[in-house]
């Protein structure tokens, strides 16, 4: 904001220094006499002619030059003159640079423009220009004074003949942005670069400098040195430059030259380095922006007394760390108490108590602290800010109450307290903020009650978001069914809270809502008809107990659209037409089929309707969702073949739930023509058949589960040598023979392999110890977590410590090997105790003999080892007793012998069934005889 402030300031200060030769005005110069005036008309004749073929070779979709026409050129959009001489001074064809951007402008730039002598104001910025270069040409304008082509999509190399613009005051080549794609869509901006910055050192009259998304990493001359000799300059914008040098004193040929600097903005680089000590003797420095620059290491606090003129400072989402920000906050509020309005550290790794220090800065505005450690109550010192109007500590860990005196700081707009630590009741004195239009208190442990009080006064509220901790502590959100609140809000967002048994009726009054999330706050009601009048782009009513019918249609106006209605009591058909993005419908009480014409619901990218009680078969006309990411159908009555004739149309598809229903016949062989599918989950249903060759082309694949089924035959090699990213494979319960492949073994991310209750036979393959991601510490990093496009939560059922349990959101650090209830004879493999990150181990029910492998200790990541019902040997390993982490153990009806161990973990197995039918065995829990 302070920057603004700077460059409006720069716009004055150029008009100013422009006024002795352009008095830009639209006054009528019909009755001047001067001689160059052509017959008294407004503008020269030959500067109306240069202007017109300047048109010609511009493509107007809009038509924004249409006023270009008849013989007063001054008179034109976009156009301005001297009123004594007629003149050309100005032209301004700026567009919108807001989405969305329509009606830009674009083509050639002729040269004709050379032929207005006396401009020396150029202003094409926000259009689209589509990459051509920027005309060399440019640099002829010898009385321009200000030169605006910023988010204009020009490409290519900055010609340096721009250096022989000697007057200009003001250059703003700016690249980047997103522009119209003629087949739909946007498209980056093209690239712009430069050969080196000597060029800059003609331009000593500039005083504002923007380069922004300009590629200066190929300049052969340093940035630094370029720019240092420009004594005029008052503003430096070098953003996301893929700039990688910041000089430093160490450097002999560095003489810091900036005296008349007040903006700096070097954000959004990868410098790598600490900050330089010459940036903080600066002493006419008034904004400076290094957000996302990788800055690292020291702060040089004791150079900050220079800065007592600082009105912004922006070193958000950076490397610094520890207590580096405590010491920097104290240092700017002994030398720039009085300056600062803006201080951003937001997204480092700072962390301690937030000093007091902080109540020092009598003219802060804005407090962006999220994303960091800071810990300790809240800071009572921030009470003092009260010029304060926005204050973000959202995701620290501070703890505490919310003190009464936040009710002081009355210019409060914004206050984001989410995800800490804090505790006790909210404050009524928030309802003092009468200027506050967001409010986000989420991902905390409130108690007690919030009511009218806290919001009489909020006339300006329009975000409003209280989404707990899953009901914690008990908290209410309790306001009487009648209350017509004093606001008018955009979005609230209540979670994890009681709210009312009824349907908040005064939501009615709230006509601008666009995101309303009521999840888990215990209404039992009906959905009432008013609600789908609203246009929402999001409405989440998920876990309650909403009961009745959804109507037949759900059409909204926005172009993207979530609704999500999951585990309510909701009855009836599905509704017929649904105009969504997200319709998430899962743990409902549906019924009848699937509608027939669900293909017609075009916008549809993600769609849950599990855990219903709908029936019949998949209707084909699904194939017409091509922008579908995410489809569960799973937990319901379907039943007939998957159909088979329209995968070749879901090319977006990521996730398929077809799971528990009673689908029959075998796996379709084009399904893995969608080349982009990662979840692919058919378990629990009649399929049979061989498992389909075509799965190979599922190249992506990373979970398959078809267990539960009748699949009958080997399994297949190609498994492992086609499907390169399997993370998950689950086979178990179906009819498998032969051995199983070591081909898996190849399979670098699979972390989960159940291939139980099978009739599979051979031995156990040594490689299985040489699978990577259970013998890594290092966490699974899967393409799915950015290629998903809608939220689908997948999820599995494993057989973990003797039970069946369902994993969700942990699945992908899950390390499980289950190859129970097949024929597999042999030895335990060795290599197996390689695995050292392994889970869940469970060789039970085959018919393995010899030894338990010698070195199982040092298997420290296993926590269920179940190895029952096998003809397994000797004494059970000494060394099993340092896993430490084992929890669960079945050693049960094998032929071991010799003592239990009794250190560590086996103390705790107090259970003498994990040792019957082992008659060699003796010890604790077994009984004496």
């Amino acid at each position: 904001m302070a920057s603004k402030k700077t460059t409006l300031l720069l716009h004055i200060l150029s008009f100013l220094s422009m006024l002795s030769e352009i008095v830009i005005t639209k006054a009528n110069t019909t009755n001047s006499t001067n001689a160059d005036l052509n017959q008294g008309w407004g503008c020269i004749e030959g500067e109306r002619k240069a202007l017109l073929e300047f048109k010609h070779g511009l493509i107007d979709p809009f038509g924004q030059l249409s006023s270009w026409f008849g013989a007063d050129c001054c008179e034109w959009t976009g156009v301005d003159c001297n009123n004594k001489t007629g003149n050309v001074v100005k032209v301004d064809l700026r567009n919108g640079c807001h989405f969305p951007r329509l009606g830009l402008l674009g083509g050639e730039i002729s040269d004709s423009l050379l032929d207005l002598k006396h401009l020396n104001y150029l202003d094409l910025s926000c259009n689209d220009f589509k990459g051509i270069q920027i005309p060399d040409f440019l640099g002829s304008f010898e009385r321009l004074r200000y030169l605006n082509l910023s988010y204009a999509a020009f490409g290519g190399m900055i010609p340096p003949y721009l250096g022989n613009l000697s007057h200009l005051c003001y250059l703003d080549l700016h690249g980047g942005g997103y522009y119209n794609s003629p087949v739909g869509g946007y498209y980056n901006s093209p690239a712009v670069g430069v050969y080196n910055l000597n060029w800059i050192s003609g331009l000593s009259s500039l005083k504002y400098l923007d380069l922004g998304e300009v590629n200066l990493s190929k300049a052969t001359t340093n940035w630094m040195q370029a720019v240092n000799i420009l004594p005029s300059l008052l503003e430096l914008h070098l953003s996301n430059c893929e700039l990688d040098d910041f000089p430093h004193y160490s450097d002999p040929n560095l003489f810091v030259n900036f005296t008349s600097l007040q903006v700096i903005d070097l954000s959004r680089n990868n410098f790598n380095t600490d900050l330089p000590g010459w940036l903080f003797n600066i002493s006419t420095i008034r904004d400076l922006y290094l957000n996302s620059a990788a800055i690292r290491g020291h702060i040089p606090h004791v150079k900050l007394q220079s800065l007592r003129t600082l009105v912004t400072l922006d070193l958000s989402e950076n490397n610094i760390i520890g207590s580096e920000g405590i010491e920097l906050v104290n240092g700017l509020s002994i030398c720039c108490n009085n300056s600062l309005e803006e201080l951003h550290l937001g997204y480092n790794g700072l962390s301690g108590e937030l000093p007091d220090s902080l109540g020092n800065f009598n003219n802060l505005r804005s407090l962006f602290l999220r994303y960091n450690s800071f810990d300790g109550p809240f800071p009572i010192a921030i009470q003092h800010l009260t010029n304060l109007e926005s204050l973000d500590l959202r995701r620290n860990s501070l703890s505490g109450p919310i003190p009464m005196g936040i009710g002081n700081m009355l210019r409060m707009k914004r206050l984001d307290l989410s995800f800490n630590l804090m505790n006790g009741t909210i404050p009524k004195s928030i309802g003092q903020l009468r200027e506050l239009t967001e409010l986000f208190l989420d991902g905390n442990s409130w108690e007690g009650v919030v009511s009218e009080i806290h919001f009489n006064n909020l006339t300006k509220l329009e975000f409003l978001s209280l989404h707990l901790l899953p009901k914690k502590q008990p908290f209410r959100f309790h306001v009487r069914p009648e209350w017509i609140p004093p606001f008018s809000l955009k979005h609230i967002d209540i979670s994890n809270c009681d709210v009312s048994p009824m349907f908040p009726s005064w939501l009615r009054t709230q006509k601008r809502l666009y995101h309303m999330t009521l999840k888990n706050v215990g209404i039992s009601d009906t959905i009432p008809e008013w609600l789908w009048k609203l246009d929402f782009n999001w409405l989440d009513l998920s876990k309650n107990q909403l009961y009745g019918k959804l109507p037949n249609s759900l059409d909204f106006s926005s172009t993207r659209i979530l609704v999500d209605l999951r585990f309510n009591r909701l009855v009836g058909r599905l509704p017929c037409s649904f105009n969504v993005t997200w319709l998430f419908l899962g743990n409902n009480l549906f019924s009848g089929p699937i509608p027939l014409n669900i293909g017609d619901s075009s916008r549809l990218m993600a769609l849950d309707i599990s855990s219903n009680l709908l029936n019949g078969s998949i209707p084909s006309s699904i194939s017409k969702l091509k922008y579908l990411g995410a489809i569960d159908l799973s937990n319901n009555h379907l039943s007939g073949n998957i159909p088979t004739n329209f995968w070749n149309d879901l090319n977006r598809l990521t996730a398929l739930d077809l799971s528990k229903n009673k689908l029959s016949g075998g796996i379709p062989s084009g399904m893995c023509s969608v080349t982009s599918l990662f979840f692919l989950k058919l378990s629990d249903n009649n399929l049979s058949g061989e498992l389909s060759p075509s799965l190979r082309n599922c190249e992506r694949l990373y979970s398959l589960d078809l267990g539960n089924n009748r699949f009958s035959g080997e399994i297949p090699k190609w498994i492992g040598e086609r499907i390169p990213s399997l993370g998950q494979l689950r086979l178990r319960g179906n009819m498998l023979i032969g051995c199983i492949p070591v081909q898996l073994c190849h399979l670098s991310h699979l972390h989960i392999l159940d291939l139980a209750v099978n009739n599979l036979s051979g031995s156990i393959p040594q490689c299985l110890g040489d699978l990577i991601a259970l013998t890594s510490m290092a966490l699974l990093q899967t393409e799915f977590d950015k290629d998903m496009t809608a939220s689908y939560s997948y999820h599995m059922e494993l057989v973990v410590k003797g039970q069946d349990m369902v994993f969700e959101s942990i699945l992908p650090i899950v390390n499980l090997i289950d190859l129970s209830s097949n024929n597999l004879w042999g030895e335990i493999p060795q290599e197996i105790t390689n695995l050292s990150t392994l889970g869940t181990l469970n060789l039970s029910r085959n018919q393995l003999i010899g030894k338990i492998p010698q070195k199982i200790g040092v298997m420290q990541g296993l926590e269920t080892l179940d190895l029952s019902c096998n003809h397994l040997s000797c004494p059970i390993p000494m060394s099993m007793a340092s896993i430490t982490s084992l929890s669960h153990l079945n050693l049960s009806h094998n032929l071991l012998s010799g003592p239990i161990p009794t250190t560590n973990q086996f103390s705790t197995f107090n259970d003498p069934s994990i040792y019957e039918a082992n008659l060699g065995l003796y010890g604790l829990p077994l009984s004496a005889n």
